[in-house]
């Protein structure tokens, strides 16, 4: 299938555009972007410094990607975006490249759908599968799991981490980790409890499901120490897939804290 290209499309001829891209009126794709098969751009679409976007991505009008980070320690590196297959850009998204900080890449992997206003800043990293509704906010070095959600013009400050399988409240602020298979919400957020609707969408088989819920309770409402609760959910509940996957994002960052139930009473 041949490309596409409204006669109104800036694109640099050093570009590197696969044959059957479609690119819609009064866009502007630069220098160092390559669009892989597939990819449509509707109309009104940046797409600029060194971006790479994998096949059947969708751009919508008004889209903004690869511009230089919002950091003031940006000084102009080679930093770069790279978006995977599949995903659904809407009107006005911005996904901004990495800097030397902090790895020098932002990534958005497939499958994915970021509504109208997302802003994914410097060196995110943003798994498959994720939903990112409308005003989202994530800020660098904000990593997300593969099939969180993010309900709308939720935040999410700047080195947090979002576990797979996650669901953050709309309107919720987030300013700590947030646990594989939890649930946040608030102005300042806090642990609700475990995304059970998206674990049984997703068909996680119900013992598993039962037995991290258990897990869950010990976690954050036994006594003790968090590290003691740990333990004992390691003792007694580690060899649970789900459970194991809890406790492998808290180990890989045990300096970090995590966000928590509302203590009773409050």
């Amino acid at each position: 299938m041949p490309q596409n290209i409204h006669p109104t499309a800036v694109i640099d001829p050093a570009a590197s555009i696969a044959d059957d891209v479609t690119i819609g009126p009064f866009c502007v794709v630069g220098p160092h972007v390559t669009l892989g098969k597939g990819v449509i751009l509707r109309s009104h679409v940046v797409i600029d410094g060194r971006t790479s976007v994998g096949a059947g991505t969708e751009f919508h009008p008004f889209a903004s990607i690869g511009s230089p980070p919002q950091d003031l320690k940006f000084s102009g590196e080679p930093s770069s975006v790279e978006i995977g297959e599949n995903n659904q850009i809407r009107e006005y998204v911005t996904i901004n490249p990495g800097t030397e900080g902090g790895g020098m890449v932002t990534r958005i992997g497939s499958n994915c759908l970021l509504m109208i206003g997302a802003h994914v800043a410097h060196d995110c990293q943003v798994g498959n599968h994720v939903i990112l509704a409308n005003n989202v906010a994530i800020a660098g070095h904000v990593i997300v799991g593969d099939h969180a959600i993010l309900g709308g013009m939720s935040a999410v400050h700047q080195f947090v981490r979002i576990g797979a399988h996650a669901m953050i409240g709309g309107m919720s602020a987030i300013e700590n980790d947030v646990i594989p298979f939890g649930l946040a919400v608030g102005e300042r957020a806090t642990l609700a409890g475990l995304n059970l609707v998206g674990l049984d969408r997703r068909g996680f088989p119900r013992d598993q499901v039962n037995e991290l819920r258990q897990a869950f309770k010990i976690m954050f409402s036994g006594e003790g120490t968090l590290a003691d609760r740990l333990a004992t959910v390691r003792q007694s509940h580690g060899e649970n897939e789900l459970v194991a996957t809890v406790l492998g994002f808290i180990d890989a960052e045990s300096s970090r804290a995590l966000c928590q139930p509302k203590p009773s009473g409050r």
